[in-house]
């Protein structure tokens, strides 16, 4: 395994991952809006100083946030629970669909949208091209609200650890939905109007953890292997945009972008600091998406090469960019970290900021990434 970083110090690595997030966090990064382009345009320029080349933005149709859809989806329900059956029924069984597959991204639900900006860049393979490894983090921030009160998150922090896994995140607006003719079940749909509405209306968090920590990986990626590429496989940079508000961003990338599942890796980098790296097994919002056994195979011998443990693999309650990869038939490996409780540490509040990162994380977690694109570059060559 080569070195973290041809050559400069671990501490001066942890430091360049500092001033990056740093730099990103205080910008405000709006899913989709013109923090997101701001921020695109700065990541395209750190880039172009990494020696990555092929450096371009890409816009792309997106909506701010989630929440309208949510919003929209919570007075659905209660308009249908007091339909006649034969016409409530069929509205609420179809306001679910929607939201299955608005939050797990196989089909957006439609509605307002407004000018995103993606970053893509390339680095050219050493030698004749067998493989293309595909490195996304999300640079834009989501809108903090009610939802996402530590004190709602904290309880079952025991089980967290010890099943590996969180809670699907729209499971109980989906089981309102379904109730949405009983009481309990029109008052779990007047929270979910009440704290949709409430992050609608919220600041963007600074999102230091998520995602300026994948962004920092990133763009050190780009810098290690711009100086010494992968054998044989061509590195695709990408940030997309509005990964927070329903990944528009990743899905305008890969429908206007030719990838060959036969020899195509998508690693994304989410959420680097929160202590301890991890790699996904699946995730769900509401319905499980299962990432394939031999793909994280190779985030596990990545970590051999790099000199790490084994990362445990983790099911999470939410979405990251690369189950669009997986819906595309492509593989894919999720990078993330977790926290001493099980969950992701001050994850879409204010108190998202630089200082409260652990960097020594984000450090283990470029590590790994660099691990695994060895490993990959490594089957191809076979």
């Amino acid at each position: 395994m080569r070195t973290l970083e041809h050559g400069r110090t671990a501490e001066t690595a942890v430091a360049a991952l500092e001033a990056d997030v740093a730099a990103l966090a205080a910008m405000t990064r709006d899913s989709a809006g013109e923090g997101e382009r701001a921020s695109a345009a700065w990541i395209a320029g750190r880039l172009r100083e990494a020696g990555a080349s092929d450096v371009r933005i890409e816009p792309y149709r997106g909506r701010g946030t989630f929440a309208g859809v949510h919003v929209a989806l919570a007075l659905t329900g209660l308009v249908a629970g007091r339909l006649p059956k034969r016409l409530g029924i069929p509205l609420t069984l179809a306001a679910t669909a929607v939201l299955e597959a608005d939050g797990s991204g196989r089909r957006p639900a439609p509605g307002p949208t407004r000018e995103g900006a993606n970053v893509v860049a390339r680095i050219p393979a050493a030698g004749p091209r067998r493989g293309t490894l595909v490195v996304v983090a999300h640079h834009d921030a989501t809108r903090t609200g009610v939802t996402w009160d530590e004190r709602l998150h904290r309880p079952g922090a025991a089980r967290r650890n010890r099943t590996r896994s969180i809670p699907p995140y729209l499971a109980p607006a989906a089981l309102a939905l379904l109730g949405g003719r009983t009481r309990l079940g029109r008052a779990g749909l007047g929270l979910w109007l009440a704290s949709g509405l409430h992050v609608a209306l919220g600041p963007t968090v600074p999102g230091a953890n998520d995602n300026a920590s994948g962004v920092a990986a990133l763009l050190a990626l780009a810098a290690r292997w711009a100086a010494a590429p992968l054998d044989g496989v061509e590195v695709v940079l990408v940030a997309p945009g509005s990964e927070e508000s329903g990944m528009a961003g990743m899905r305008a990338f890969l429908a206007g972008t030719r990838l060959d599942p036969h020899s195509t890796l998508v690693l994304s980098l989410d959420t680097l600091g929160c202590g301890e790296p991890i790699v996904l097994e699946a995730e769900w919002a509401v319905l499980k998406a299962r990432y394939r056994p031999g793909d994280l195979a190779l985030a596990d011998e990545g970590a051999r090469l790099a000199g790490l443990p084994v990362p445990p693999r983790w099911t999470i309650g939410a979405w990251t960019d690369a189950v669009l990869a997986r819906h595309a038939g492509l593989s894919a490996i999720s990078l993330l970290s977790i926290g001493p409780e099980g969950r992701f540490t001050n994850y879409h509040l204010m108190s998202d900021t630089p200082e409260r990162v652990d960097h020594d994380c984000v450090a283990r977690c470029l590590r790994l990434a660099a691990g695994i694109g060895e490993a990959f570059a490594i089957s191809r060559g076979r």
